[in-house]
């Protein structure tokens, strides 16, 4: 019988995924990104969903440079799964569920509600209804949590995110390779992009 990934949900042992797993990790998760293909620079995020840091991130600096970069064509932002612990790797499958056009909508609202899910007494209660209010049935998003392939790829991608890159930490960004480890300020998030784009030129 199948097992529930909702039935081990705070068991920190689950098996790693088999090399010669029938699908390709880029084809169970595909790139995540918002901008431009084609722009000079490249900042990649990895984020834990349930990360202070992180959810500060998205609320104070990331607006500034959507606004600044990302629209003006001159910036791409790719975001990679980093969760730390079970319940950021479960809520970490929601916005993958929700659908392409959703993705990052689905991402916005789990990092600004945050503190009612992660540190409720019953999480996994509250993802649910974060889930229902973004238009996930109760039946897509028991579905979603109970894809073991899903679950898997992000927990092997996060691990060879942290082998490849370097990555200990959450946040930690990536500016067209350069690595930047916390929630900075704008201002030092701006001096990179710079050098970067000064660079590219």
């Amino acid at each position: 019988m199948r097992r529930s990934l909702l039935g081990f949900v705070f068991i920190a042992a689950v098996a790693l995924v088999s090399p010669g797993r029938a699908a390709s990790l880029n084809e169970i998760l595909p790139e995540k990104s918002i901008g431009d293909a084609e722009a000079p620079v490249t900042i990649v995020e990895h984020s834990s969903l349930t990360c202070g840091h992180c959810a500060s991130f998205h609320r104070d600096t990331l607006p500034q440079i959507k606004e600044t970069y990302v629209d003006t064509g001159k910036v791409r932002l790719v975001y990679r799964d980093f969760p730390i612990g079970q319940l950021a790797l479960l809520a970490a499958m929601l916005p993958h569920c929700a659908g392409e056009d959703r993705y990052f909508g689905f991402l916005e609202v789990l990092f600004r509600s945050q503190d009612a899910w992660a540190r409720s007494q019953n999480p996994l209660a509250e993802l649910e209804r974060v889930a229902q209010q973004g238009g996930m049935s109760k039946k897509d998003f028991e579905s979603c949590l109970n894809n073991e392939e899903l679950y898997q790829a992000i927990r092997e991608r996060a691990g060879d995110d942290e082998v490849r890159y370097g990555v200990r930490a959450t946040p930690t960004f990536r500016v067209n390779g350069e690595k930047i480890t916390g929630s900075l300020p704008f201002e030092e998030f701006q001096e990179a992009i710079e050098g970067a784009l000064g660079s590219a030129r």
